[in-house]
């Protein structure tokens, strides 16, 4: 059997590129406030908060809990 150094390279590289395909998703949910009119805050594909289209540069978890803390109710 012989090795080929370089089909192992591209299969190595292959499986990188591909392997981060399925990070690429958006999730949304609508969110209410007393004190705004309703929004839709998504977690983008970086892991960032974007309120109506907007990414806020805030990872979606702690912006998140910071809505709800301030009354906000996101489902």
């Amino acid at each position: 059997m012989k090795f080929y150094p370089s089909a192992c390279i591209f299969i190595v590289l292959f499986a990188t590129l591909f392997s981060c395909k399925s990070d690429d998703s958006v999730s949304c949910v609508s969110c209410s406030a007393p004190q705004t009119l309703d929004f839709t805050l998504c977690r983008e594909s970086d892991g960032n908060a974007s309120v109506n289209g907007e990414n806020t540069g805030t990872p979606y978890d702690t912006y998140l809990q910071d809505l709800q803390a301030d009354g906000a109710n996101c489902n």
